[in-house]
């Protein structure tokens, strides 16, 4: 039996991942995008499940105003003495030298919750990690960020010592690492092996030199040593075909000693573009006689690997067609930013339809009326069917094809001073607006309209139906290669993955509503 990678296809980054007994969780990254931390459940590596999200309520997580990539960072996750542990970072600004990255901790007895209100930590920089000493004692680390021009931004590694009883971080703050060659030290996970510590960095950044290092210490504090065959998982950039940007891990050992690394990854599409965001890996390790870890194979990543010697538990699925005939949304979905509330979204005002009521624009970092989720596989198809009743220019509904707010492509309904009911495309491209079609579609009188979106790979054709039997084109195939981290024309990183979904937008303040029969997710054949 064969491990396929990515394991977490779409966006899915920064995992850590964590055996509790028989069962294992991953923990991914959510950014702006609400509820926070994605945690999934296997039992043998092979499948996964989606089993739930830590940070629900606004309490825990306030994303209002967050801006793009930013918001949560990084999780870790752990388990100590029958109680879960969440650490992760609220990224609130990281233009120009400063970087605001407000680190916190949640608890929870079981990992399907109900999960603690948050705890601060530090500010001190991101990738916070907590480290379960046997003496009972528990060890922050996080990378540290140093604004000051001049100086290495990521200063190194640091440690210090948090008391459960007090609830806040203790004790003096020490650098126990500053990174090698590499440089951009960031993600640190400390492992207790063999009476050797193990500090697992990310380095090179997270893009296309991104890799895995490891140092390794007699005491906890240091001084780290580090591996002399780093990075031990990096990617070849020679052969795009195979899995790019592998770094960012974290490591668990099986019920019967066999180890993994699970890591993000990237695939490109179109030059270095990566459209599905940055996914999660695994690779099968091995310790070498010296107490050096090393991944089988070599240094690169591969598609496929061994599975552990454990019994096959494959899991259903949530269904991929939503007829949102239930009164809890699916856990595929996200919104932006905001938590799941009446006042925007509802699934009981009219039964077997979701509402949504007309929100802020495209561009606002505030409250988007915007239901989506992970696009996962380079071939796709999109369905949704929609009732509503613009009254004016400045509402609109539809299918939307998502990374942030500087880009996006829209299949939209809106009204037209003249015209009337009519389907147009909106896109934004690098943060510039832009309408596909020259003259909008005109649309009759009907109880709904049919759209739907196919994706392959680096092209989007929208379709639109009367009668949901023909469909019609709206346009034709539309290059969204510009929806991936690696847009090199905004001069910035970005951090997250394209989503697919439905949105609503009421510029006039009015929030008028539309409401969506069903949501079709369907993969292709490539």
């Amino acid at each position: 039996m064969q491990i396929i990678n990515p394991i977490l296809p779409g966006y899915h980054p920064d995992p850590s991942i964590l055996r509790v007994d028989d069962d294992y969780y991953i923990a991914v990254s959510t950014f702006e995008w609400f509820p926070g931390v994605q945690i999934y459940q296997s039992r043998d590596l092979m499948h996964w499940n989606l089993l739930t999200y830590p940070l629900s309520r606004s309490s825990q997580l306030d994303l209002i105003g967050n801006i793009n990539s930013g918001g949560v960072w990084a999780p870790c996750l752990s388990y100590s003495d029958g109680l879960f542990y969440l650490i992760y970072t609220d990224v609130k600004s990281r233009s120009g030298a400063f970087k605001d990255t407000h680190n916190y901790l949640v608890t929870a007895e079981n990992i399907t919750g109900p999960w603690s209100e948050p705890i601060y930590l530090n500010s001190s920089g991101f990738d916070p990690s907590l480290f379960h000493e046997e003496d009972g004692t528990k060890w922050l680390v996080n990378m540290i960020w140093d604004h000051r021009k001049g100086t290495n931004s990521f200063a190194g590694i640091a440690l210090q010592e948090y008391s459960e009883s007090e609830q806040k971080l203790v004790g003096p703050i020490k650098n126990i690492f500053k990174g090698t060659e590499l440089g951009a030290t960031e993600a640190p996970h400390i492992y207790k092996k063999d009476g050797y510590y193990f500090l697992m960095t990310a380095e090179g950044g997270t893009s296309y030199d991104h890799a895995i290092t490891m140092a390794r210490a007699e005491s906890l504090s240091g001084p780290y040593y580090t591996d002399p065959q780093n990075p031990i998982l990096t990617s070849d950039q020679t052969n795009k075909q195979q899995l790019q940007k592998a770094g960012h891990g974290s490591l668990v050992e099986t019920q019967n000693g066999e180890w993994y690394i699970a890591h993000l990854c990237a695939r490109p599409v179109k030059g270095n573009r990566c459209i599905l965001g940055r996914e999660t890996a695994l690779q099968k390790c091995y310790w070498t006689e010296d107490n050096w870890l090393r991944v089988e194979g070599g240094q690169f990543p591969k598609f496929t690997l061994p599975a552990p010697d454990l019994k096959p538990f494959p899991i259903e699925s949530e269904s991929n067609l939503d007829d949102f005939d239930d009164v809890h949304l699916k856990k595929y979905w996200n919104s932006l930013r905001r938590p799941f509330t009446g006042d925007w979204v509802s699934l009981t005002e009219r039964a077997g339809h979701l509402r949504l009521k007309g929100g802020e624009s495209m561009s606002s970092l505030h409250r988007q009326s915007l239901l989506a989720r992970r696009l996962e596989s380079f071939h796709t198809e999109i369905e949704t069917a929609i009732d509503y009743q613009p009254e004016n220019f400045q509402q609109m509904a539809g299918l939307i094809i998502y990374y942030d707010t500087d880009d996006y492509v829209y299949l939209r309904i809106t009204d037209h001073e003249t015209q009337g009911k009519c389907l147009g495309i909106i896109q934004t491209k690098f943060g510039k607006y832009d309408e596909l079609l020259p003259v909008d579609i005109a649309l009759p009188d009907l109880p709904y309209y049919y759209l739907k979106a196919e994706i392959h790979r680096e092209w989007l054709t929208f379709y639109y139906s009367l009668n949901r039997e023909t469909w019609e084109s709206a346009g034709g195939e539309i290059d969204i290669s510009h929806l991936a981290d690696d847009a090199a024309e905004l001069n910035s990183l970005r951090f997250t993955g394209t989503f697919v979904g439905i949105c609503v937008q009421d510029l006039s303040g009015s929030k008028e509503h539309a409401d969506f029969s069903y949501f079709h997710y369907k993969h292709l054949d490539s």
